[in-house]
């Protein structure tokens, strides 16, 4: 990510898809949210935020919002579209330790008996390797991360759908890609969505494995890295 980003104060997010920012002049942009999730404790008026820019003056809204500030001062990299790719390096640069040894990284390839696309499918001539990856940008008590920020029957399927993988003798991952400064490990959000964590603990008991990465994230050189694996608690 070698553009450099744009900084200026988040004013609000509306339409899901929308956010309202003030520039270092005064002025004020709309620029594109890229994040469907409710974002809680991401959006907080009058904060510091980073946005990119497409340089495609045909595109509405030429700009992306890439980092919000959080109520407790960390950075949560709110652009979910980077989470895929932010992964497939660290599988690549080898610092997801868990995912090496396979010969072919695939992505986006239909599996499934609920019509799904799984993120990464690593293949060897040892095996196949389903790899789900979730972004993660909610923090509650300190330091501890959640999934998911809001009911996720898309995330249960998939879950479902990793199980069925172990049934029939590949493995399966659930990879959390954490997008946040502040996360030192993380958890299924029961009280958001304790169906999600009913089935996340079905999946764990079944033998689906879950790994859980922290970005690097460094708003003056647009960088974001996954550098830190963290502990998944609930897991046992």
């Amino acid at each position: 990510m070698n553009q450099k980003w744009q900084s200026g104060v988040l004013l609000r997010r509306y339409k899901r898809f929308l956010a309202d920012v003030r520039l270092a002049d005064g002025s004020e942009i709309t620029i594109h949210c890229p994040n469907t999730g409710s974002m809680r404790h991401c959006v907080v008026p009058e904060s510091p935020c980073w946005f990119s820019d497409s340089g495609n003056p045909k595109r509405k809204y030429r700009h992306t919002w890439e980092l919000a500030t959080t109520p407790t001062g960390h950075w949560a990299g709110i652009n979910t579209a980077r989470a895929n790719p932010l992964v497939r390096e660290g599988i690549e640069s080898g610092v997801i330790e868990e995912l090496q040894g396979y010969e072919r990284i695939r992505a986006e390839v239909r599996y499934g008996q609920e019509n799904s696309r799984i993120d990464f499918l690593l293949e060897s001539d040892d095996g196949r390797c389903y790899v789900e990856v979730k972004s993660v940008t909610l923090m509650e008590a300190p330091g501890q991360g959640l999934f998911p920020d809001a009911v996720s029957e898309r995330g249960r399927k998939h879950l479902r759908e990793l199980m069925e993988i172990v049934r029939q003798g590949d493995r399966a991952v659930l990879l959390f890609c954490v997008q946040h400064s502040g996360v030192e490990q993380v958890a299924p959000a029961d009280e958001i969505d304790p169906a999600y964590g009913d089935t996340f603990r079905q999946a764990v008991a079944a033998g689906v494995e879950v790994y859980a990465y922290r970005a690097d994230i460094n708003p003056e050189q647009a960088s974001i890295r996954l550098e830190t694996p963290l502990p998944v608690s609930a897991v046992e």
